[in-house]
């Protein structure tokens, strides 16, 4: 039986030699989806796009589904932001390649607003690696913490990019539940029950997508212990930090850990309003060196990106130090006031109960499903609601969370109040008291 052989050329190369064998199984074409590209899957917009509804064409639709602070206009960088980008395409300074890593003086930058914004340091350029958004940036931690067989746990309600990022590293995800009647606060019992000899990660999420809640200093610490009990690190999904409501205070999980390595998550997207300038970073906290090899397949993964966008890397160090607090501060404002706004309005609607965020962009409203028969789950809610009312939420599915939605809170006012005015007509046209609560209140006076 012929087999494959490896030939030496004139030019000193290896050329590998099909055999008549091999070749002869070649007879037709063949070109199949990777498993890699199976498994790799967006929950939101596969649950989205199965939902398959039409707006009312008699009402505006208004999308309180997106999680994209630009999408209404309302929301913008401000001069310092974008003026340091309009300089660096004038200068033609920033045009080519540069390290994968990113250019050294962006990386310096970084650790300084991150030392700066969250007491955290000292940090070098070294311990700052630039990635094509925060998306990238997890999606590099879970490739240099986790092997193929191993589990990372993640938030459940939690926002879903981590479903489609860790599956085609065959890594596995298990989910620990979230309180909501406790701030959305970690179950810490269920968290450390799902641990075992293969979870290689933690990740937390704070503040929260979608919950838009802000964890106290105490439970942070709380989490931490957990992972020093079972020696592991933490992936900290921190692209919303410092984006909290007066009166709460924002603490990274890096200043507060004293033995656990953390790699932390952050970028522009989010409390700059410029996700499409694809900015994200990881810094590295690692008070006693134990991530010493993960921080050198950081260094190999980021060469599969060639380094993030160069212009916004030129523009990174004046925009980090540039930006006003004015402008963090009337972000958060304006974020606030529709929180309020909105919790006000739903929590006057029966059968909805919304959870009032701490921050972030989010608001999650659960839904009584058993006082509205004729839409037995989030999903059936949500496509009626868009139907009768032009109004779109996500449902709680998306997160792993039924019988909730979410709504995003960066629409102009007017149109938010809107969106829950038709909301609140549309549970009352449907709402329906369960007749099980009736008869338990009938047996209740009777006894």
């Amino acid at each position: 039986m012929e087999t494959d052989h490896i030939n030496n050329n004139n030019n000193g190369q290896f050329v590998k030699k099909l055999t008549k064998s091999a070749l002869s199984q070649r007879t037709k074409w063949n070109l199949k989806s990777t498993s890699f590209a199976e498994s790799t899957v967006n929950p939101i917009r596969a649950i989205v796009e199965g939902l398959k509804f039409t707006p009312n064409p008699e009402k505006q639709l208004i999308p309180l589904s997106i999680g994209d602070p630009t999408t209404f206009g309302n929301l913008q960088p401000c001069h310092e932001i974008v003026e340091p980008v309009v300089e660096m395409l004038r200068l033609n300074q920033c045009n080519g390649y540069g390290p994968s890593t990113g250019r050294v003086e962006a990386r310096q930058a970084v650790a300084e607003y991150e030392a700066r914004q969250n007491s955290v340091g000292p940090l070098t350029a070294d311990d700052i690696v630039l990635c094509s958004g925060c998306s990238s940036a997890l999606e590099l931690c879970i490739a240099a913490l986790a092997e193929q067989g191993q589990n990372i746990l993640i938030p459940r309600p939690g926002f879903s990019i981590y479903q489609t990022l860790a599956p085609g590293f065959g890594v596995s995800l298990r989910m620990y539940n979230l309180l909501p009647d406790r701030g959305w606060e970690i179950d810490l019992l269920h968290l450390e029950s799902l641990i075992d000899e293969n979870t290689a990660a933690v990740v937390v999420l704070n503040p929260s997508n979608p919950c838009g809640s802000n964890f106290s200093k105490s439970h942070l610490q709380q989490i931490i212990k957990l992972c020093e009990k079972y020696y592991l690190p933490i992936i900290a999904d921190e692209i919303y930090e410092h984006m909290v409501f007066p009166g709460k205070v924002f603490h990274s999980v890096s200043s507060l850990s004293k033995n656990v390595p953390v790699l932390s998550c952050g970028g522009l997207t989010k409390r700059f309003l410029v996700p499409g300038w694809r900015m994200g970073w990881i810094t590295i906290h690692d008070r006693h060196n134990l991530l010493k090899d993960v921080r050198v397949s950081l260094m190999k993964l980021s060469a599969r990106i060639l380094g993030p966008n160069a212009i916004v890397q030129g523009a990174l160090p004046r925009i980090l130090t540039e930006t006003p607090q004015s402008f963090f501060d009337e972000t958060v404002a304006i974020l606030q006031k529709h929180a309020t706004i909105a919790f006000e309005i739903l929590s006057e609607v029966r059968g909805l109960k919304p959870i009032m965020p701490d921050g972030a962009m989010y608001m999650m409203i659960s839904i009584d499903v058993e006082n509205f028969p004729e839409y037995p789950t989030d999903l059936h809610f949500v496509k009626a609601l868009v139907e009768d009312q032009s109004v779109f939420c996500l449902p709680g599915q998306c997160f792993e969370y039924p019988n909730y939605v979410r709504i995003v809170l960066t629409v102009p006012e007017d149109l938010l109040r809107e969106a829950c005015f038709r909301i609140a007509e549309f549970c009352d046209k449907h709402f329906k008291i369960d007749e099980r609560i009736i008869q338990n209140a009938i047996i209740d006076t009777v006894n």
